[in-house]
């Protein structure tokens, strides 16, 4: 994490975090959204997954996509009500569809005209779904990393992130994190890594957890109608994120490929199987 930090205060703004020097603040679509750059070249745009932030995988020590910076422009941003991005108490606002508008709207704020690169986690890679499918000519590759539940497995999981926000709602975010159990996936067996806290305030968690419940992937046809070359990456053992859903969208997708993760070592080749495909 950076070194130094400090409080941020927005008056009237929900999410009061902590300041992170690495990042800069843009109006999206009524919310403020903290986004940070670096390297030089065409622009690749990181999507972070559920009550995640931009940096929670390096700071977990799970992925480091620090090195697409050697060729590219690496952008990452915090989600609406996520990290230091700000959000309203409505679960309306964070449905997959309206996180695609707020990605695309970052996009013409700072990489305006530009043809960009997506690489998403869970609920960033259901974002850049959405994004492409709203704007077909913005992207030239995507990387979907760990899809989540999608059609036939989505209602258990909306179940759940519903009774989570009646949890959160009750008891704010502390008492979902220790319900959450550290069962890793067959990929991650023994790896060192630290815990990855919610990073959504507690005024904003339900309207968080409810608008992801309200979401599903995009049906087959329209998944058809996504033409760029699409990496998918799925690991095993995690029914958040199924191999099924991997699989789903490796053959709706017309030019997609299908890699699958079930070792450490499979796990750790993803970052630079990542970026040869962007090249």
């Amino acid at each position: 994490m950076c070194s130094f930090r400090s409080v941020l205060l927005h008056v009237g703004e929900a999410n009061l975090l902590s300041y992170d020097a690495r990042f800069v603040h843009s109006r999206v679509r009524g919310a403020r959204l903290a986004w940070t750059a670096a390297g030089s070249g065409p622009p690749v745009i990181w999507a972070h997954g559920l009550t995640s932030r931009s940096y929670a995988q390096e700071d977990a020590g799970l992925f480091d996509w620090t090195p697409l910076t050697s060729a590219h422009r690496l952008i990452r941003y915090d989600a609406r009500g996520h990290g230091l991005s700000s959000g309203a108490p409505d679960p309306a606002g964070y449905t997959w569809p309206e996180l695609a508008a707020d990605l695309l709207g970052l996009l013409d704020a700072v990489a305006p005209g530009e043809r960009v690169d997506g690489v998403g986690a869970s609920m960033g890679a259901a974002t850049l779904m959405y994004a492409a499918l709203a704007d077909p000519g913005r992207f030239g590759r995507l990387v979907l990393v760990t899809p989540p539940t999608m059609w036939e497995t989505r209602a258990e999981q909306s179940r759940g992130r519903l009774a989570a926000a009646d949890l959160a709602e009750r008891s704010g975010k502390a008492a979902l994190e220790a319900l959450a159990g550290d069962v890793p996936t067959p990929a991650l067996a023994g790896a060192a890594r630290a815990a990855m806290p919610i990073e959504v305030d507690d005024a904003l968690l339900p309207s968080v957890l409810r608008g992801a419940a309200a979401s599903d992937a995009p049906g087959a046809v329209e998944l058809a109608r996504i033409g760029v070359p699409v990496l998918v990456l799925a690991w095993s053992g995690d029914p958040g994120h199924p191999v099924s859903s991997g699989e789903a969208l490796a053959a709706c997708l017309p030019d997609a490929r299908l890699r699958v993760a079930s070792t450490p070592d499979e796990l750790a080749a993803w970052p630079e199987m990542v970026r040869r495909f962007l090249g």
